[in-house]
C-alpha cells in the first residue's frame, strides 16, 4: 500500500545559521526601538572566532552593533572558549553602508503610499492540521528543538551544548489527515564525557516523549538520536553560518511554497518579510473562517509600486467556495499594500528577534500580529 509521508526539520538557536539570524534581528530591533522609520538590511556571517556584520542601514539613531553581537551570542550559550566559540573573545567586524538612494526613492511615501522595497513573490499558508494552523511535521520539529533548548538552559541535561536539530516524518491518511509519526531524528551538540547510551535515553525521556505522545508515535515509529554517534564540535566552529539560509525552517518546512526571500535583518518596508507575514495572516484567517481546510496565498510586488501586481489563492481542493470567491473576499477585507500591511500589523516595532529561531509562524507562545484570526468573521461576511 502506498504511504504518504512528509518530512520537515527545525534547528536550535545555537545552529550557526540561526545565530546569524538572531544577531541580524537583534540589531534590527535595537534600531527600531529608537527609530521606527529606519531602513535596515543586515546580514551576518559567523565562523570559528569571527562574526562579520554587513548590509545597509539608514537611521537617525546609533546602536552599538558589537555589543549587540556579543550579548546575543551570550544568550544563545556560547560563552566560553571550550565550546569552540566565545562571545567575549570572538572578533566582530562591521561593514555597514547606507541604503541605496535608488531603492529609497521607490519606497519613500510620495502621497500614494509607500512602494514595495523590492520586486518578488511571497507565500503564506495555513491548514487545520494543528491548533496553530500549521502543518504537523514542522510544528512537531519546532516543538522538539524548543524542548531541546529548554532542557539545556534549565540544566535538566547539563551536558548539552547550543547546536542541535530535529526532524519529523509524518504519515498521512488518504484523505490528507494525520495518521501517525513515522520517524523522529534528533541531533544535539554535547560535551565529550557523556556516553551515547545516556544521551539517547535522556533525549527520549526529556525531549521526545514530552512532545510526541503515544497518540502520534507507535511501536513502529523509528527514532534516531545523534545517528553519527558523536556531536562535540558544533556551532560556528563546526560549520559557518549566514543570515537567511534557513528559510524553509522559518516558514512551513517545505509543506507550502516559498518565494525565496529571507526574513531576518530586514525592516518591514522589505516585502520579503512584511508581505510574507501578511500572506500568512490572510491564509490563517481564511482557514479560521471555515472557507477552506488549507489555504496558500501568493502575493507579488514590483519595486516602488504599492499595490501587489498579483494575488493567487490555492485551497488545494478543500475550499467550501471557489478559490476565485475566496480571493474576492480577501481583496475586500485586507489592505495588501506595503503601507497597509505595516499599519494594520503594526510592524515598525522591535518584535523580530523573538521570531528568529523556532519559526516565524504558528507561534502561539508569542503575541505576533500576523497570527491573529481577527478577520475571520469579516471574511465570512464579505
Amino acid at each position: 500500500m502506498y504511504r504518504r509521508l512528509f518530512t520537515s526539520e527545525s534547528v536550535t538557536e545555537g545552529h550557526p545559521d540561526k545565530i546569524s539570524d538572531l544577531i541580524s534581528d537583534a540589531i534590527l530591533d535595537a534600531i527600531l526601538l529608537k527609530d521606527p522609520n529606519a531602513r535596515v538590511a543586515v546580514e551576518v556571517t559567523v565562523t570559528t572566532g569571527l562574526v562579520l556584520v554587513v548590509g545597509e542601514i539608514t537611521t537617525k539613531t546609533y546602536v552599538d552593533i558589537k555589543s549587540i553581537v556579543r550579548e546575543t551570542i551570550r544568550e544563545v550559550g556560547y560563552d566560553r572558549a571550550k565550546y569552540g566559540f566565545d562571545c567575549d573573545t570572538c572578533a566582530v567586524l562591521v561593514a555597514i553602508d547606507e541604503q541605496s538612494g535608488d531603492i529609497a526613492r521607490g519606497v519613500d511615501d510620495d502621497g500614494d503610499g509607500i512602494g514595495a522595497g523590492d520586486q518578488g513573490m511571497m507565500f503564506g499558508f495555513a491548514c487545520d492540521e494543528t491548533d496553530e494552523y500549521m502543518p504537523m511535521p514542522i510544528y512537531l520539529s519546532h516543538k522538539l528543538t524548543r524542548q531541546l533548548t529548554m532542557v539545556r538552559k534549565k540544566n535538566v541535561l547539563d551536558y548539552l551544548r547550543p547546536d542541535g536539530k530535529a526532524q519529523v516524518t509524518v504519515e498521512y491518511n488518504e484523505d490528507g489527515s494525520v495518521k501517525r509519526v513515522d520517524t523522529i531524528v534528533v541531533s544535539t551538540q554535547h560535551n565529550e564525557t557523556v556516553t551515547q547510551k545516556q544521551l539517547q535515553d535522556d533525549i527520549k525521556e526529556f525531549v521526545i516523549d514530552p512532545i510526541i505522545g503515544d497518540d502520534l508515535k507507535d511501536e513502529n515509529t523509528i527514532i534516531y538520536i545523534n545517528p553519527t554517534g558523536r556531536f562535540v564540535i558544533g556551532g560556528p566552529q563546526g560549520d559557518s553560518g549566514h543570515t537567511g539560509r534557513k528559510i524553509i525552517v522559518d516558514t512551513y518546512g517545505g509543506y507550502a511554497s516559498h518565494g525565496g526571500g529571507a526574513f531576518s535583518g530586514k525592516d518591514p518596508t522589505k516585502v520579503d518579510r512584511s508581505a510574507a507575514y501578511a500572506a500568512r495572516y490572510v491564509a490563517k484567517n481564511v482557514v479560521a473562517a471555515g472557507l477552506a481546510k488549507a489555504c496558500e496565498v501568493q502575493l507579488a510586488y514590483a519595486i516602488g509600486v504599492s499595490k501587489p501586481v498579483s494575488i493567487r489563492v490555492d485551497s488545494r481542493g478543500t475550499g467550501v467556495i471557489s478559490d476565485q470567491e475566496i480571493e474576492e473576499k480577501i481583496l475586500k477585507v485586507f489592505d495588501l499594500t506595503p503601507g497597509g500591511i505595516i499599519r494594520d500589523l503594526n510592524l515598525k516595532r522591535p518584535i523580530y528577534k523573538q521570531t528568529a529561531a523556532y519559526g516565524h509562524f504558528g507561534r502561539n507562545d508569542l503575541d505576533l500580529p500576523w497570527e491573529k484570526i481577527d478577520k475571520a468573521e469579516a471574511l465570512k461576511n464579505a
